[in-house]
């Protein structure tokens, strides 16, 4: 028996991000395979609407993203962009957000903790 999903990531319902119990303003997601109850394991499409932000918060283990569309910009000033694939280690801090909002598929190993 096969036992396979497939997500068309450009058509998929989202929901408010509330990843840290309440809703970020501007930031929705569609769960692919992730599950908080499982340590924060799993992968999701995180889409991110004009000037939204992030919180800040620690990663507990690594954290992934790929950029399908848009720009997402940390506290340094660091801008990523369409293809970039971006790793944040164990024990790294940051908050990001975008000027005219985002698409990213998300692969974390770990739940983020706030800060």
């Amino acid at each position: 028996m096969i036992k396979r999903k497939i997500t068309n990531l450009y058509d998929v319902e989202f929901i408010p991000f509330d990843n840290y119990g309440s809703p970020v303003p501007g930031m929705y997601w569609h769960k692919i395979s992730y599950d908080k109850k499982n340590g924060g394991q799993g992968t999701y499409i995180l889409k991110m609407n004009s000037n939204a932000k992030s919180l800040p918060h620690m990663h507990t283990g690594f954290e992934e993203f790929l950029m399908l569309e848009g720009e997402l910009i940390d506290p340094d000033n660091k801008v990523f962009k369409k293809g970039d694939f971006v790793t944040f280690e164990p024990g790294s801090t940051h908050s990001s957000y975008t000027k005219d909002g985002c698409l990213i598929l998300v692969f974390m190993r770990g739940i983020n903790q706030p800060l």
